[in-house]
């Protein structure tokens, strides 16, 4: 009888989840720094601003760590869901910057969604080295 060892996370999936949850910690203060701003705390606006850079920062870094992945690991789906979350980010950031509320505020709404989702599917199940078949 063949039994099959139970897939375990690599380092590399380990390093990714890392790196997506503090990319949320980050992102899920945005909200919170521009709800204060809005109460009239003007200084949350210079908050909200840096916690802009830090999520961005986190979300390049998150870029690296899933091309890692896809090479290490040889799964694509976290690369692809990465690159989508962080495009969005970064048009946020920059509609931001220019004042463009009609768009920085449901794209911020949209990206803290994506970035939560992405959240559960790398901690919902084991990040494994896959192997190529050749067809």
């Amino acid at each position: 009888m063949l039994t099959m060892a139970p897939q375990r996370t690599t380092p590399t999936g380990w390093t990714l989840r890392a790196v997506v949850s503090a990319h949320v910690v980050a992102i899920v203060g945005q909200p919170v720094f521009a709800g204060v701003y809005l109460t009239g705390d003007f200084d949350s606006l210079r908050w909200h601003a840096i916690g802009a850079d830090v999520v961005t920062s986190i979300g390049y870094l998150q870029v690296i760590v899933a091309i890692v992945a896809w090479i290490r690991l040889r799964q694509v789906w976290p690369f692809l869901a990465t690159t989508a979350v962080v495009a969005a980010e970064t048009v946020q950031y920059f509609a931001g910057l220019d004042g463009a509320l009609w768009l920085h505020i449901p794209l911020g709404v949209m990206t803290v969604v994506a970035l939560v989702v992405l959240f559960i599917a790398v901690w919902r199940r084991p990040l494994p080295w896959r192997e190529v078949r050749n067809a």
